[in-house]
């Protein structure tokens, strides 16, 4: 499959093993798992970075094999989730760095073809969210509401 902005293939990248249970040396229980997540949360790590840490500080190669649920799923039921969810979040914070920096560098051309897409990237993903129901119906892009959302953190 092509890229969106790019007339090149995809990079390849490493995938994970194909597996349907937890490994075997893994030595920590699914409530042990479920904890070090909601903590990880409370300390104001995004999913993306819990996954990262637990993976590297405590040897837990995949949450969901283990506890049985992914991480965003472990945040929804503690209520510990953002308001948007995380990789619109992400596009977010993009757009609103790109706007600053274009109002410091007027004409910087380069980078209001990438606020373009950018925005474009949110407006795709936010038409999907709506469709699946993680955000509200109502709720619309402007870069003032990004901008108060990414200062006011997830």
């Amino acid at each position: 499959m092509a890229r969106i902005y790019a007339h090149s293939k995809g990079k390849s990248g490493s995938t994970k093993p194909h597996r349907t249970s937890a490994p075997n040396w893994v030595q920590y229980s699914p409530k042990e798992v479920e904890s070090l997540v909601l903590k990880l949360a409370k300390e104001g790590k995004t999913p993306a970075v819990i996954g990262t840490v637990l993976r590297d500080s405590y040897g837990i190669p995949s949450v969901k094999l283990i506890a049985g649920k992914k991480i965003a799923e472990i945040l929804k039921e503690n209520k510990l989730s953002g308001e948007v969810p995380a990789d619109l979040f992400d596009l977010l914070k993009k757009a609103v760095k790109v706007r600053e920096h274009l109002a410091r560098n007027k004409k910087d051309v380069h980078n209001k073809r990438a606020l373009s897409q950018t925005e474009m990237k949110i407006k795709r993903l936010m038409e999907y969210y709506r469709k699946t129901g993680a955000i509200d119906a109502k709720w619309k892009y402007t870069p003032e509401i990004a901008r108060i959302l990414v200062s006011g953190g997830r």
